[in-house]
């Protein structure tokens, strides 16, 4: 009986330290804002952000090119954007840039961590990404936030 008790309290343990790590993996209510070079425009739409990540268009308003930065997959923040802007899931933005970067038609996004997509926005002419709020600093601008 000692046994069963002592299994169920690490068992509850373990559920415990999975939830503090998803937690932390998915800040509940993080705002996020979409962030460009500071030369870049000073807002975009939801449609504009959306064509950009799906690479339906490559140059920001104004004419330059972009250089879009994508959070990883495992950022629950991506599947947030993804499904806010462009209304798909995380999952089908990927197949859909699989099918484009097949058929030569585009390349995808780069991935990093939030501190590596402001880092490549505020140091790339086009650069845009998206990120927390309380990420993005006066070496960005942020043009969009997404609720």
């Amino acid at each position: 009986m000692h046994s069963g008790f002592l299994h169920r309290r690490w068992r509850a343990g373990i559920f415990t330290a999975l939830c503090g790590v998803a937690l932390i993996a998915a800040p509940a209510g993080a705002e996020v804002v979409v962030i460009v070079n500071k030369a870049g425009p000073d807002s975009l739409t939801k449609e504009q952000v959306a064509d950009i990540f799906l690479g339906r268009t490559t140059t920001l308003p104004g004419g330059a090119g972009t250089a879009p930065q994508d959070l990883p997959e495992s950022n629950a923040l991506r599947d947030e954007f993804y499904s806010k802007v462009t209304g798909k899931s995380a999952a089908l933005a990927k197949s859909h840039w699989s099918k484009m970067a097949f058929t030569g038609k585009g390349t995808p996004p780069r991935e990093g961590s939030s501190a590596d997509v402001k880092k490549a926005v505020a140091a790339t002419p086009g650069g845009i990404g998206y990120v927390e709020k309380a990420v993005a600093d006066s070496s960005v601008k942020a043009v969009l936030t997404i609720n």
